[in-house]
């Protein structure tokens, strides 16, 4: 997706319960097409791991004649993550990739020194209508692979390790977990897990990761006597075991990762450790410098020009 402005996050600190660091609560936003959550950049936290970017997509109903249209955008420096629970997504890029995904799988864009890419829906199912359920993360790439070339990998669902057992079931989709390992080459430490877990069940989240969060997809989840409610990214406090019961049933989703070795800097598709080199991608895409996107190259999204020109290191990262 490209960037669009969502309100701030909520932060709720949580000192009372062990493990827990804090909660961020994602306020809603009508982008047109769907409703759009954002928990990450937030004020107080504004990485999890290489995770800069945390959006939940929909749930949406699109009728008969609607879909989804996000026209031609550029991203340097990150790696895109969409990963869906429900509908699918026509995805193009400047590489030459076209790909669907749907639930279950995973589309991972590493823009490295540049990439356009544009998500739509088909015209059959643009007649047909969908129901649209999902997220999106940006990772930030580490220094040494910033500027690599651009690559595109498609990982069908029944190619994602699964575990299942004593009430607790899930799909493995980047990194290391539960005794499994994703086949899915990240550039650096990540971890992405979906979860299920029945009405009554738990299950032991382990330290390994050095950060690690918790979002909560549907469903009540109980942390230390504690209910979670969807829609919320409860941030681990790091090499804290603990245990994560469902009240009803539910689904969450496990992120993190190694911790970043410096700020980055993020303005509007744009994700760097270098500020001069967001105003070179800036510069580049309003000259049309960018590849375009073999069949879908008729529109673009402008620069916007409404913007703060300036960037600010807060905290561990930076953000306009």
């Amino acid at each position: 997706m490209s960037y669009s402005e969502c309100p701030r996050a909520a932060i709720e600190m949580k000192e009372a319960i062990d493990g827990v660091e804090m909660v961020i609560v994602p306020r809603a936003v009508d982008l047109g097409e769907m409703t759009v959550r954002r928990a990450l950049p937030a004020k107080d936290r504004q990485m999890v791991g290489p995770f800069i970017f945390f959006d939940q997509m929909g749930p949406a109903g699109f009728k008969s004649g609607q879909g989804v249209d996000v026209r031609p955008h550029p991203h340097i420096n990150l790696a895109t993550l969409t990963y869906l629970f429900e509908g699918e997504i026509l995805h193009r890029d400047s590489l030459g990739t076209e790909q669907l995904i749907r639930p279950g799988a995973v589309n991972w864009m590493k823009a490295g020194r540049g990439i356009v890419h544009s998500e739509r829906t088909r015209p059959a199912l643009r007649e047909s209508g969908q129901r649209l359920f999902g997220l999106q993360t940006w990772m930030a790439l580490p220094l040494h692979a910033e500027e690599d070339e651009p690559d595109f990998v498609h990982i069908a669902k029944d190619d994602l390790p699964m575990f299942d057992g004593e009430g607790a079931k899930g799909r493995l989709i980047a990194g290391s977990a539960f005794g499994l390992s994703s086949p899915l080459q990240t550039a650096s430490d990540t971890l992405y897990c979906d979860i299920h877990l029945g009405a009554g069940r738990t299950v032991q989240i382990d330290a390994k990761a050095e950060e690690r969060a918790l979002y909560t997809v549907s469903g009540t989840l109980d942390i230390d006597g504690c209910s979670f409610e969807p829609g919320q990214l409860v941030i681990l406090k790091p090499g804290a075991l603990l245990e994560v019961k469902a009240s009803t049933p539910a689904r969450f989703v496990l992120v993190g990762g190694a911790t970043m070795e410096g700020p980055r800097y993020l303005w509007w598709n744009f994700v760097s450790s270098r500020p001069e080199r967001i105003e070179q991608a800036k510069e580049d895409w309003k000259m049309r410098r960018f590849d375009t996107v073999p069949g879908d190259d008729t529109e673009f999204i402008p620069l916007p020009d409404n913007k703060k020109k300036t960037l600010k290191a807060v905290g561990g990262t930076a953000f306009s």
